[in-house]
């Protein structure tokens, strides 16, 4: 049987659900009133005094952990690995009454999905508007793919470090709203789209649905896409420095260090606030590197997905606009 320690246990139990989301997925709360928060996913599930509690589905707890398990449908073991990502949270084995575990012992490695929903992923892809034959490109290659979670299929994408090794996983449901990564998905590897040749500008998007939405518009416009390097950043969360000043978000800066010859950002938000908000701070923060960026959020509805739906919708080629 697999082992947790009992002291682990009791750490990660400690992780309330609003200190949680706040640290590693900001983006999922929305503020109701002052202390009172929900989520995007689930909007009948509020936030408060140190609890949580889904209304529509009589469920409640007060951890991080009982919502993963609860809420998310995430294996028991699963979910303190995910929120014990800094080290170990399972051995394999069970040790003596009077041993611990080893503190030299490897954090676990990174793991993909199991690929098993591929048809489910590509339907579902398909109908936000994505072009098949760039689907079957990024599914033939192992960077766009299907899982199940819970009994639903979702959509994975795949973000890979510069050697080729996938280090990332963001996970979309076909039904429903969940959003989610894999357990320990290394956030600086984010999913990409890579040029073959490079002209120096890097199209960046909060979400991996909105850079296939953008590289749909430009093959029916039928323009080349090979010089185009494109990057999700899985979400539109801004770190800042301890005197306030904006900082790079951790998939952006991996990117630049390991691709020097990026010149210029053109930065694809969402025509939100936090959209436009988040652009200012990352175009202020590449300044500091001696990158330009410029603010293209898409000229019609909230993000470059909806404006791919929505041209689609008129009959028309989708073009970019501004």
């Amino acid at each position: 049987m697999p082992y947790v320690d009992p002291e682990i246990i009791a750490e990660v139990k400690r992780v309330d659900l609003l200190t949680y989301l706040q640290e590693r997925e900001p983006d999922e709360l929305v503020r109701i009133s002052p202390g009172v928060y929900c989520t995007k996913e689930h909007d009948s599930l509020k936030i408060s005094n140190g609890k949580w509690f889904w209304w529509s589905r009589d469920l409640g707890g007060r951890s991080a952990l009982d919502f993963l398990v609860k809420v998310r449908d995430m294996a028991f073991l699963d979910a303190v690995e995910h929120l014990r990502a800094d080290r170990p949270a399972v051995a394999r084995a069970s040790p003596p009454a009077h041993a611990a575990p080893p503190a030299s012992a490897p954090r676990p490695a990174f793991r993909l999905p199991r690929r098993c929903a591929d048809d489910d992923a590509m339907r579902y892809l398909e109908s936000r508007g994505i072009s098949r034959s760039l689907l079957k490109g990024l599914v033939d290659a192992g960077d766009v793919y299907g899982t199940m979670r819970g009994g639903v299929a979702c959509a994975v994408f795949v973000g890979r470090d510069r050697t080729g090794v996938p280090r990332y996983a963001a996970l979309r449901s076909c039904e429903g709203g969940f959003k989610g990564e894999a357990p320990r998905s290394d956030k600086r590897f984010a999913f990409s789209l890579q040029s073959v040749r490079n002209n120096g500008v890097l199209h960046v998007f909060e979400s991996a649905i909105d850079a296939l939405s953008y590289a749909t518009i430009l093959e029916h416009e039928g323009k080349q896409t090979a010089s185009l390097g494109m990057l999700s950043l899985g979400g539109v969360s801004v770190p800042h420095a301890r005197n306030g000043a904006p900082k790079l978000p951790l998939a952006l800066a991996q990117h630049l260090d390991d691709r020097p010859y990026i010149a210029s950002l053109a930065l694809h938000l969402d025509n939100d606030e936090a959209g436009r908000r988040a652009a200012r701070e990352i175009a202020r923060a590449a300044a500091s590197r001696g990158v330009a960026a410029s603010m293209e959020p898409p000229p019609e509805g909230k993000d470059v997905n909806e404006f791919l739906l929505a041209r689609r919708s008129r009959g028309r080629a989708p073009d970019r606009g501004r």
